[in-house]
């Protein structure tokens, strides 16, 4: 295919296939741990957010809107409450301080919690008895999957208990004709797209967390992904859930329909929800057939305008074969060269582009993505890149827009914005910021999923620094909102940015939520201090 590739182009510079030694593996990943403050008293912002100002005529800065609220009239959990689920749970209900240590800390260690009881149940009926038990005592909950949310949602923020759903990993069915999956909601996201290629089919996402982030962790953030251009997000492809409300009651709606039109779709209400309606327990998704032929190329541009060009143009010549198109930029490859040692597989540009194809017929779509390459080319709108057909280089290639998080951990304190734009102003932002910062970040990199506006913005310092952190917010959120975008395109809001949701909702808005909340939980048990703003009255 090569040689046939050079011939038919003829480029400038030619499209080099990857190599044997451009193959990448994963290593664990390292984290820095940074711990949350103690909130001050909040002030109201022009936007409606509880502000707890930066700066209050002191020297030392206060806390942000992302910082903890004082703890909620919750009770406490007592040696009565430890029997009974050491009765409900055998051997599942864990009080060891040791074991609790990596469920009470979120995966980039910025938030820390002090639970001191983890219940691990293994079915939807132990779920219940848990969450009606609590909800008697009023005791908070927090419902955990992977633990691999990135807004401090997925821990607890005082001394709520641990629901982990990790033992809830069984598929329940799987219908070959269809493709409909059902399975726990505890099932890892890798272990069910292994389960699914071995029957010729593949999960609807794909995340760089794969190989921790659970299923029912993914439907609770809606979570996109790199697989989102193609399949479209899980409000579309989730066909049913099986969720246990905060008094114990099971809502079944785990249905296996495409189309049902007999009244609300409630399973959309806990979608994107973060568990502050509901803990999923099951979920029923549309996967679609496993690919025959998959083509990654990596290619460069020099400016964001040629970028979005070729995203134009992707999108007309590769047509219904165009699964991803994603970006980083040149200080994403820096850092990646840095602190990964990858190799950029091309020569240096100040944007990378990664395009996937996945169809059925590899001629067809060797054809199609060759037209594509030869056009994109000689209009001068790429100026290198390379090809990888075979699973091993196409991991590689995938490797250096999938390891750009992991590489950040190595730079410092990290402050990660994750933003929906319009297409065309989604590199705006990181210029911006880059000019509003100056010389006070240690890095200012963008990177993101162009198919979708999705933008993660990125920031680093060598600690975490208030002051920094008081010309990003709400410089970042401010400038979000005169863009029609959203705060928050696919990680939720979680802790970290529940006060800052006005910038993207209003008011009327947020103020159904939070009736709907009272209605599903009224003592509001279900993952406190999460996705509604503290300034919220309730009911």
């Amino acid at each position: 295919m090569a040689g046939n590739f050079h011939r038919r182009l003829g480029l400038r510079t030619a499209l080099r296939f990857l190599s044997c030694h451009h193959s990448l593996s994963v290593p664990a990943t390292v984290r820095p741990l940074v711990l949350h403050t103690l909130p001050l008293a909040p002030a109201l912002g022009q936007y409606g957010v509880e502000y707890r100002m930066f700066h209050a005529g002191t020297d030392k800065p206060s806390p942000s809107p992302a910082a903890a609220p004082e703890r909620l009239p919750f009770s406490r959990v007592t040696e009565e409450d430890l029997t009974f689920f050491g009765k409900l749970l055998p051997g599942r209900a864990i009080t060891d301080p040791d074991l609790l240590e990596t469920n009470n800390v979120d995966w980039l260690k910025s938030v820390r919690g002090f639970s001191e009881v983890l219940l691990r149940p293994q079915t939807t009926e132990e779920v219940s008895q848990i969450l009606r038990y609590c909800n008697s005592r009023n005791l908070a909950v927090t419902p955990q999957g992977g633990n691999t949310g990135l807004v401090g949602g997925s821990v607890p923020v005082y001394d709520e208990i641990i629901v982990s759903t990790a033992l809830m990993n069984n598929v329940l069915s799987f219908d070959s004709v269809s493709g409909i999956l059902t399975c726990q909601a505890g099932c890892v996201l890798e272990n069910l797209s292994l389960y699914l290629e071995d029957r010729d089919y593949i999960m609807p996402l794909d995340l760089g967390a794969k190989g921790s982030c659970q299923i029912g962790g993914n439907v609770s953030t809606n979570a996109g992904g790199l697989r989102l251009l193609r399949y479209g997000s899980l409000r579309g492809t989730v066909l049913g859930l099986e969720v246990v409300l905060a008094d114990g009651q099971v809502l079944d709606c785990l249905s296996t329909l495409r189309k049902d039109n007999t009244g609300y779709d409630l399973k959309q209400l806990f979608i994107g929800s973060e568990g502050t309606l509901g803990l999923i327990a099951a979920v029923s998704i549309l996967c679609p057939r496993k690919p025959k032929s998959v083509n990654v190329a990596f290619l460069g541009c020099e400016t964001f305008e040629q970028l979005l060009q070729t995203f134009q143009l992707c999108k007309g010549m590769l047509g219904e074969i165009l699964s991803a198109f994603e970006f980083l930029d040149s200080e994403c490859m820096r850092l990646l060269n840095t602190h990964l040692k990858l190799p950029n597989p091309i020569s240096d540009c100040p944007f990378y582009i990664v395009i996937e194809t996945a169809g059925s017929n590899a001629s067809h779509d060797e054809e199609k993505l060759h037209s594509f390459l030869e056009e994109a080319m000689t209009s001068s709108l790429v100026t290198d890149g390379t090809v990888a057909t075979e699973d091993t280089k196409i991991k590689g290639l995938w490797s250096m827009r999938e390891r750009v998080t992991e590489a950040l951990t190595h730079d410092g304190f990290t402050y990660k914005y994750d933003i929906s734009l319009p297409v065309e102003r989604i590199y705006h932002l990181v210029t911006d910021m880059r000019a509003h910062l100056g010389g006070r970040a240690k890095s200012v990199v963008g990177y993101g999923h162009v198919g979708d506006g999705n933008l993660h913005l990125n920031i680093t310092s060598p600690a975490k620094d208030l002051s920094l952190l008081a010309a990003i917010e709400p410089f970042v959120y401010e400038w979000t909102a005169g863009c029609q975008g959203s705060i928050s395109a696919e990680h939720g809001l979680g802790l970290k940015k529940r006060n800052y949701i006005y910038y993207s909702k209003p008011r009327q808005a947020v103020a159904v939520m939070g009736n709907i909340k009272a209605m599903l939980d009224p003592k509001g048990i279900l993952n406190p201090y999460k996705t509604l703003p503290d300034n919220l009255k309730l009911p």
